[in-house]
């Protein structure tokens, strides 16, 4: 007898090589800046290189065999108007028309740009569209540009489409009637939050570093006073973290906020919003996660799809931006929804021993020890 349930032990990724074309170039930063007094300019962080190395860990490392690959494609403009409004889909058309155009603080649409996003947009879509016609329970889309800061009206960190966010209206539109889309980016998931603001059916959960407001362009905060709005209203869960949460930290907030808040919520479908820039060495974080951070999280959101969404995941890539670390992290995080007994892989760089993170106890500890120096020096006298 042929069994046709689907395979939780194979991670579906849909990925199209063309959203490499979208170049930010070089810079301070991501300020696109040449200041003129510096040999060395390095790229815009959200650059193909980071996409590259985790396509390649995923098809070299030793989780290759859990992998399958589907080629995907753009998206058709009509569907983006679910989440985004017209208007602003046609400023992003005519900014891609006259050849590109900074459109706010680090984010700028160049030639190749657009297109890249709506392949970006189109193959969450598609990875959505798996998991609905119930050919897999995980699927991840490995897109870029990343999209969990652009609003229904306006692009944001990087971000012109929300790829997330046109995800689930099309799960929506399908007959879902409760998605969860939790956000462990380093940043708030303010793009997707702010889609679903007002509305019971998505429940929208974000871990982040406690970063604030950067501008016009993302106006929330992220604290816990932003909690939806009208039938909205407890439906958008911020959990604004303090700068080196960590691993413990993080698994902590997890199993002690995110897992109930589920749990009461019963969700048909679980979209991940991924961002290795929480980990311990990216450059636009401070959130000190390694690859067993990643793991962890990974097995709890495995745990709980397996009771409450049938297995389905969804994990959708948002950003981190060390370009060899990331690639460990994405890999770690696929491991733990696995749920794999072992790690595949040793972390090359993460250093995280529990005892040595900063707390009153480790403070009252080297007062002990320097008050004993004292005591010493002064019997040597």
């Amino acid at each position: 007898m042929t069994d046709n349930s689907p395979d939780m032990n194979q991670v579906h990724v849909f990925f199209h090589e063309d959203m490499l074309k979208h170049n930010n170039g070089y810079g301070v930063f991501d300020t696109f800046e040449d200041p003129g007094f510096l040999d060395v300019l390095e790229p815009h962080p959200e650059n193909a290189d980071r996409i590259r190395n985790i396509r390649s860990i995923l098809q070299r490392g030793p989780i290759a065999p859990f992998i399958t690959w589907h080629e995907g494609r753009p998206c058709e403009i009509e569907s983006l108007e679910r989440f985004h409004t017209p208007e602003y889909i046609k400023e992003l058309i005519d900014a891609d028309s006259a050849g590109g155009e900074i459109i706010c603080a680090g984010t700028r649409l160049h030639p190749g740009s657009w297109a890249a996003a709506l392949l970006a947009a189109g193959s969450a879509q598609q990875a959505m569209q798996y998991l609905l016609d119930g050919h897999g329970q995980l699927a991840y889309a490995l897109v870029r540009p990343p999209g969990h800061h652009a609003q229904p009206t306006q692009a944001d960190g990087y971000c012109f489409l929300n790829n997330a966010g046109i995800a689930v209206e099309l799960a929506v539109h399908q007959g879902c009637k409760r998605v969860v889309v939790l956000d462990i980016d380093v940043h708030y998931g303010n793009g997707t939050a702010e889609g679903f603001y007002s509305r019971k059916d998505v429940y929208t959960i974000s871990l982040h570093m406690n970063h604030g407001s950067w501008g016009p362009s993302h106006p929330q905060t992220g604290l816990t006073d932003e909690c939806g709005e009208g039938l909205g209203k407890g439906f958008n869960l911020n959990i604004p973290l303090p700068n080196g949460t960590g691993n413990k930290g993080y698994e902590h907030a997890m199993t002690e906020l995110v897992v109930p808040a589920m749990a009461e919520f019963k969700p048909e479908m679980i979209v991940l919003t991924v961002g290795q820039d929480s980990s311990e060495f990216d450059p636009n974080g401070r959130m000190c996660l390694t690859m067993e951070g990643y793991r962890r999280i990974g097995q709890i959101v495995r745990e709980f799809a397996d009771e409450y969404s049938g297995g389905r995941v969804l994990v959708v890539q948002e950003g981190g931006y060390h370009v060899s670390y990331s690639a460990y992290c994405v890999h770690a995080t696929l491991e733990g929804l696995l749920d794999l007994p072992t790690p595949l892989l040793a972390d090359p760089i993460g250093y995280y021993p529990e005892d040595q993170s900063y707390s009153t106890a480790r403070v009252a500890e080297i007062k002990r020890k320097l008050k004993g120096l004292k005591r010493e020096r002064n019997e040597e006298k």
